[in-house]
C-alpha cells in the first residue's frame, strides 16, 4: 500500500470510527498514528487509567489492535496496570495507565543573554531545572557549549541520560525549523546560516529539534487547551508571536511566520536591528530601556491589535521578562488599545488580554513539547529532526 492509498484509507475506508476526526483506523501502515492515539488517552485519563473497552471505544479501534498496541507499550514499559473497576457485567476491568518517568525530554530556550533548560517527564511535568548565563554575542559554537553542558547535568542529575527522548531547542528567529538551520537573528549577524540541530545531535548523539521561542511557547499553551485562535507575544530582549490557529501552530510556508517585532508602525522612527525603522521591537524595547512601560504597552497594544483585526483571534497572551515585571500594566495597557479596536470594527465580542502561564520556563516547557508532543499525535510537529535513526 503506497502513502496515497494508505491516506484514502485512512479517510474514507469503512473501518469502525474512520468518520471521526482523530479517530483510529485499522491498517498496519499506521501502527504508529495508533499507537500514538492510545498514548494520549493513556496519558489524560491520569493515575486513574483507563480500560482497553473505553481506548477501543474512544479510537474506534478494534479490541483486538487495543490489545496488541496495549501489549507493546507495556513491554515498553510506557503503560502499566492501574487497578480494577467493576464491570456492569463479566469480570473486572483492568485499567491501565502511562508511566510518566519511562521517558523524558529536555527542553532549552536559548535567549540572548541566558539559558533556561528543563528537564520533562512523559506528562510534561517538570523534574528538574537549570539556568546558566549565555552570549549570544560570543558566537554559536560557544553557545552550544554551554548548553550541551547543561543537557548534559540535566541527564546526569535526574539518572535518565538512557530515557532521554531528544532535545527540543528553543531561540529567537528567523530560523528554519524544518533544517533546524539559523537565519539572521537580530543583532547577531554571525549567526546566519548556522546549522544549530545538526550541531546539538552531533555533540549530544540524540534527537533534536529547533524551533523559535515563540513558536515553542505556543505549542504548549495549546496542547493546554487555552483556545483554539490565539497570539503569545513574547516581550524580552526581542519581540516575537506565536501563533496558533484553528487549534494549530502556524509557521507560514517559509516557517517565517511571528517575526511580529518587525512590523514597521513609525516611518521615521529609530533603527531597529533589523535593518529597518520604527519597528515595534525597537520602539517597545526603547521604551522598556527608558523605563516606560506604559508606552511600551501602548505600543506592543497597538501590534496587537493589528493582529486582532487581521486573523480574527480569541486570545492575546503576553509573556517574556519585561512583561513579566510588570504584569498589570502590561495588560492593563495592551487590553485598552486591543478592546478600543476590536470595538471600532463593530459587534460586541471581547479579545481577552492575560499573561501566559509557564512564567520565566515558558518556553522552555514548551521546547520540551516540541520532542513529547509528536509521542502523543498531539502537535503538528512531524518533521526531520536530526540524530533520528
Amino acid at each position: 500500500m503506497n502513502s496515497t492509498d494508505t491516506a484514502r484509507a485512512a479517510g474514507g475506508g469503512s473501518g469502525k470510527g474512520s468518520s471521526r476526526p482523530g479517530a483510529g483506523v485499522n491498517l498496519p501502515a499506521l501502527r504508529g498514528h495508533n499507537a500514538a492515539l492510545v498514548l494520549d488517552l493513556l496519558r489524560t485519563a491520569g493515575e486513574a487509567g483507563i480500560s482497553r473497552l473505553e481506548l477501543a471505544e474512544r479510537t474506534g479501534l478494534t479490541p483486538q489492535a487495543v490489545s496488541k498496541i496495549t501489549a507493546r507499550l507495556r513491554t515498553e514499559g510506557l503503560a502499566a496496570e492501574a487497578g480494577r473497576r467493576a464491570s456492569t457485567g463479566g469480570k473486572p476491568r483492568t485499567l491501565l495507565r502511562l508511566v510518566p518517568d519511562a521517558g523524558h525530554a529536555v527542553g532549552l530556550h536559548l535567549d540572548r543573554d541566558e539559558l533556561t533548560a528543563v528537564l520533562a517527564d512523559l506528562t510534561g511535568h517538570v523534574v528538574a531545572e537549570r539556568r546558566a548565563p549565555l552570549e549570544f554575542g560570543e558566537g554559536a559554537e560557544a553557545v552550544v557549549d554551554v548548553a550541551v553542558g547543561v543537557v548534559r547535568e540535566l541527564a546526569g542529575a535526574a539518572a535518565t541520560a538512557s530515557g532521554l527522548l531528544g532535545v527540543g531547542v528553543a531561540l529567537p528567529g528567523p530560523l528554519d525549523h524544518s533544517d533546524g538551520v539559523l537565519h539572521r537573528v537580530t543583532g547577531f549577524p554571525a549567526w546566519d546560516g548556522f546549522p544549530l540541530r545538526d550541531a546539538f545531535a552531533g555533540r549530544l548523539g540524540l534527537p533534536v529539534v529547533v524551533d523559535k521561542d515563540t513558536n515553542a511557547a505556543a505549542l504548549g499553551l495549546a496542547l493546554g487547551g487555552v483556545a483554539d485562535s490565539f497570539a503569545y507575544l513574547h516581550l524580552g530582549t526581542g519581540l516575537g508571536a506565536g501563533l496558533v490557529l484553528g487549534g494549530g501552530l502556524y509557521r507560514g510556508e517559509r516557517t517565517g511566520a511571528g517575526e511580529f517585532g518587525h512590523q514597521v508602525i513609525q516611518l521615521d522612527g529609530p533603527e531597529c536591528g533589523c535593518g529597518d525603522r520604527g519597528c515595534i521591537e525597537a520602539l517597545c524595547l526603547a521604551a522598556v530601556a527608558r523605563g516606560d512601560l506604559e508606552e511600551a504597552a501602548r505600543v506592543l497594544g497597538a501590534g496587537a491589535g493589528n493582529l486582532v483585526s487581521l486573523l480574527d483571534i480569541d486570545l492575546v497572551l503576553l509573556g517574556g521578562r519585561a512583561v513579566l515585571a510588570d504584569e498589570e500594566r502590561f495588560v492593563r495597557g495592551v487590553g485598552a488599545v486591543v478592546t478600543a479596536r476590536a470595538r471600532r470594527g463593530g459587534g460586541n465580542t471581547e479579545v481577552p488580554v492575560a499573561v501566559a502561564s509557564g512564567g520565566e520556563r515558558g518556553v522552555a516547557e514548551g521546547a520540551a513539547q516540541l520532542v513529547l508532543a509528536p509521542l502523543f499525535g498531539r502537535a503538528d510537529v512531524a518533521f526531520p529532526v536530526a540524530g533520528r535513526g
